[in-house]
């Protein structure tokens, strides 16, 4: 018996590869299919199953492709309907891998389709749960995404409840649980950085499985719940409807464009032009109207929060070698609209005689001098408002990146202002953003919150009511 968990940093996502006797199993697959594919060849195997433990809000599962190339059969938990073929499990049925057994376990409650699937190994004995989004380390899942008619974000926290103490409470302590994320993922509040535990360990460290009651449990798992990331609906209907080959979505991307073919097709589709550079590196000079989110963060997800439309078509500047990381990653969570990449990146650009733009970028201690001397000026803090709250310059205002749409027809274009994050990934992205939007005036500071707290710049730390925006 072999179980791999195949963990994806940069989603906080973890897939399964199950394999017995010449015959494979996959859990919660990625959009690209091909590791997956060549894992079961190079060992020998043939996928016979691919198990969805829910419909994924925050990435665009493999299931469809996988299904295609491999012959496996899709399963889903009981009450799941989809657009294209799957087998939709009964509570308690029982599917054979090689010498193992795979148990469905119907656990609604994070949404109503969701379901745990415990691994019985050859002798019988219980091995592990796959719970995908209904129990992670350290947490549980969010109960506000698949509200259901009447049904409230505390009713399906009473379920969830319900699911977790009649159907994986009752198990072995040491099963061991393989959840679907980990900590940086906005499908839960508290969830570990490790990525899988045993439920003993859980029993006595998840707070939400430590709750004294329904009553108690359900008031802990529903405070504090921020808004979902908008394409989290948007990726759960992909899911269920079905969507594009991957490979029709390299193919309609990987087109390398010259800076007059990138410049004629920006010109003529109106394509949205994503630059995924290091933030500091693309400050010293970009594209006018680009979009700084750097590959080397949590390029998806931010991506997702703040590009509202999945159909926008996308043009990509990127370091050499990149642009097909960068496509594959946009499309697992949606975006299959690349229409072409800058070839030679910027240094094409500008040889070709182009136009480019910049972003100033600022040293903590300059900000500091800057600020000692007029403490009237425009500091944005872009970071969660949980950041904000837990410790903050006096002298900035919470504009959190993720609201960022929201707050801009706040901003006045005469005025300047100077943007900090945590560490500077963040702070480029709303600065590139503000600027593209005809902010001009934006002054970024690198390092962000963590180069400023070594400053003697006066900060508190607790939450105080949030300044109102000049101008």
């Amino acid at each position: 018996m072999k179980i791999k968990q195949i963990y994806t940093g940069c989603l906080a996502e973890a897939a399964y590869y199950i394999e017995s006797n010449g015959e494979a199993a996959i859990i919660d697959p990625l959009r690209e299919v091909t590791p997956y594919l060549k894992k079961a060849a190079d060992n020998g195997a043939k996928i016979k199953y691919i198990f969805e433990t829910h419909f994924h809000a925050d990435f665009v599962s493999g299931h469809v492709d996988l299904a295609e190339k491999s012959g496996a059969t899709i399963v889903y938990g009981p009450t799941a309907k989809t657009d294209f073929k799957a087998h939709i499990a009964t509570d308690g049925e029982q599917f054979k891998i090689g010498e193992i057994t795979i148990t469905t376990l119907h656990t609604p409650g994070h949404t109503p389709e969701s379901t745990t699937y415990l691994l019985t190994d050859a002798n019988g004995k219980d091995h592990c749960i796959f719970t995908g989004d209904t129990l992670f380390i350290g947490d549980v899942g969010r109960p506000d995404l698949a509200q259901q008619g009447e049904l409230t974000m505390e009713d399906m926290a009473a379920t969830l409840y319900d699911s977790l103490h009649n159907k994986i409470l009752t198990l072995a302590d040491d099963v061991i649980v393989y959840p679907a994320h980990g900590a940086g993922s906005a499908c839960g509040k508290n969830m570990s950085k490790e990525t899988f535990d045993t439920l003993g360990h859980q029993k006595e460290v998840n707070y939400a499985l430590k709750a004294k009651s329904k009553e108690a449990f359900i008031k802990e798992v529903t405070d504090g719940i921020l808004p979902p990331p908008q394409y989290f609906a948007k990726n759960a209907a992909m899911n269920k409807g079905g969507y594009d080959s991957i490979d029709e979505v390299y193919e309609k991307g990987l087109v390398a464009l010259s800076p007059e073919e990138f410049e004629l097709k920006a010109n003529l589709t109106g394509a949205l032009i994503l630059d995924t550079r290091d933030p500091q590196v693309f400050a010293q000079g970009f594209i006018p109207k680009s979009i700084n989110i750097g590959l080397n963060g949590q390029f998806a997800p931010w991506v997702g929060a703040l590009i509202t439309d999945l159909k926008q078509e996308l043009l990509l500047v990127t370091d050499d070698g990149k642009a097909e990381e960068t496509i594959t990653r946009l499309a697992r969570v949606g975006y299959d609209y690349t229409i072409g990449y800058l070839a030679g990146g910027i240094p094409a650009w500008q040889n070709a005689g182009k136009d480019i733009d910049q972003i100033e970028s600022i040293s903590a201690n300059e900000f500091e001098t800057i600020l000692n001397a007029n403490d009237a000026i425009n500091a944005l803090d872009v970071r969660k408002p949980g950041e904000y709250e837990a410790e903050h310059l006096e002298a900035t205002l919470t504009r959190p990146l993720d609201y960022i749409n929201d707050w801009t027809t706040e901003v006045n274009p005469d005025e300047t202002y100077y943007i900090h994050c945590a560490g500077g990934y963040r702070s480029m992205i709303a600065a590139s953003i503000l600027k593209a939007r005809g902010i001009n005036n934006v002054i970024d500071i690198a390092g962000g919150y963590g180069a400023i707290k070594n400053t003697n710049l006066k900060r508190t730390d607790f939450a105080c009511p949030s300044k109102a925006m000049k101008g």
